[in-house]
């Protein structure tokens, strides 16, 4: 159970931050950037959800629920030590990315397939969920480049790229199911 009955603590004032495990790092490591970065995703989602209702606004908690779940992971370095943890740390599962897959399956069945690439934008929902596919890609970039120096669960990368994905597709359906879509038109503008 978490405890916050006082927001600042001034243990930060140096550059450096605990971790989950109690060790602390310097703000700028690349493990901070990452979960950084995923509570980042978190705060776009939370503006995406202003301009929900109804089933995106109820896939969009999911989400952001699994954010946390995700900073959680991210933030506990070592998993070869969670056994030796006092509690047993928060880890991502398959089950959350297959979640996602199911639900893009279901809202991409809904769509005509892309003939043309398109640009971000249409509905505010639309744009703000493209923000949140770029963010989800910077998100992912940083946590495999942690990845290729410290142990990164690997449920958590899956679930970032496919979480891009259902961004992505979200969006489309925001866009009147794809027929509001902003189609990119090659050198339109030479």
């Amino acid at each position: 159970m978490v405890v916050l009955n006082k927001i600042y603590t001034r243990t930060g004032d140096a550059g450096e931050t605990a971790l989950g495990d109690g060790s602390r790092v310097s703000k700028h490591s690349l493990r901070v950037r990452a979960y950084g970065t995923v509570d980042e995703l978190n705060s776009v989602v939370g503006i995406a959800r202003l301009h929900a209702e109804g089933d995106p606004d109820e896939a969009l908690a999911r989400i952001q629920n699994d954010l946390f779940d995700l900073g959680a992971d991210l933030c506990r370095p070592d998993m070869a030590r969670d056994s030796d943890a006092e509690y047993a740390p928060l880890r991502m599962v398959p089950s959350q990315t297959e979640r996602l897959e199911s639900e893009i399956d279901a809202m991409n069945g809904r769509l005509e397939p892309l003939r043309s690439f398109i640009l971000p934008g249409g509905t505010p929902l639309a744009a703000y969920l493209h923000q949140c596919r770029t963010v989800a890609r910077r998100a992912e970039r940083h946590v495999i480049e942690l990845a290729t120096m410290e142990g990164v669960n690997e449920a958590a990368v899956i679930y970032l790229n496919r979480l891009s994905d259902w961004f992505f597709v979200a969006a489309r359906i925001s866009n009147d199911e794809g027929r509001a879509d902003v189609m990119w038109v090659p050198g339109a503008n030479r």
